[in-house]
């Protein structure tokens, strides 16, 4: 089996060379897609996360020998986590190779941060498979490069800190209200308020509530810190 143009450029950026292309195809093909004679990438993102994991907790420990189980937990969630799956997708352009159904590929599929994120656990599924576990691990800790070096030690996500800030004084979670939404279908743009107990409050908006949310939590962090 013979890569097309652009799954052929895509495994350059990746930095990999596939024995086995069909499973490159495999690996970016959404369950929108799936059919009699093609196979979609939920099994292989499965297997992606647990190799992204591995790869990840070694990494750590050899960056940071000394440091305690407390301080390597959050590092670890903030490499692994959706968000950063996703980013990673982006600069390699993942989204651009990824076969969608008709239906997934008009809502704006190809930028959803869900679909960019396994689509990146199946990739590197895929690697795992068709070169094993060192050829998985080079291509995880090139791609995700200065992340691991540079991830933070109170690396959480923005809403469980905030979350954290106000148990801490005694206050209830803070609350999240949709407050807008705007744009087409296929790219739409949420608003989200976060408030504490205290009647203390910041706004986001992003392409996604999710994204809002942690735009929204991380800006009224910074307002409380103050």
């Amino acid at each position: 089996m013979k890569l097309s143009a652009d799954l052929a450029s895509f495994s350059q950026r990746l930095g990999y060379s596939f024995v086995r292309p069909d499973l490159l195809v495999r690996s970016v093909t959404h369950s929108s897609m799936v059919s009699i004679h093609r196979d979609d990438n939920q099994r292989l993102e499965f297997l992606g996360d647990r190799v992204l994991g591995l790869v990840m907790a070694e990494a750590l420990l050899k960056a940071d020998p000394s440091a305690p189980e407390g301080l390597l937990a959050p590092r670890y969630n903030a490499l692994v986590r959706r968000e950063t799956c996703a980013d990673v997708a982006r600069e390699v352009d993942l989204g651009a190779v990824i076969k969608l159904g008709r239906s997934e590929m008009k809502s704006g599929g190809r930028r959803k941060e869900a679909l960019l994120a396994d689509a990146m656990e199946a990739v590197i599924a895929a690697i795992y498979q068709d070169g094993g576990f060192d050829a998985a691990r080079k291509v995880v800790l090139h791609l995700w490069g200065a992340r691991i070096t540079n991830v933070a030690d109170d690396a959480r996500d923005a809403k469980t800190a905030l979350q954290e800030w106000a148990q801490a004084r005694g206050e209830a979670p803070p609350s999240y209200t949709e407050t807008a939404r705007t744009g087409p279908d296929h790219q739409p743009a949420f608003t989200i308020a976060v408030t504490l107990e205290s009647g203390q409050t910041e706004t986001a908006t992003a392409g996604s509530k999710r994204q809002a949310e942690q735009a929204a939590a991380a800006a009224l962090l910074k307002k409380v810190d103050r």
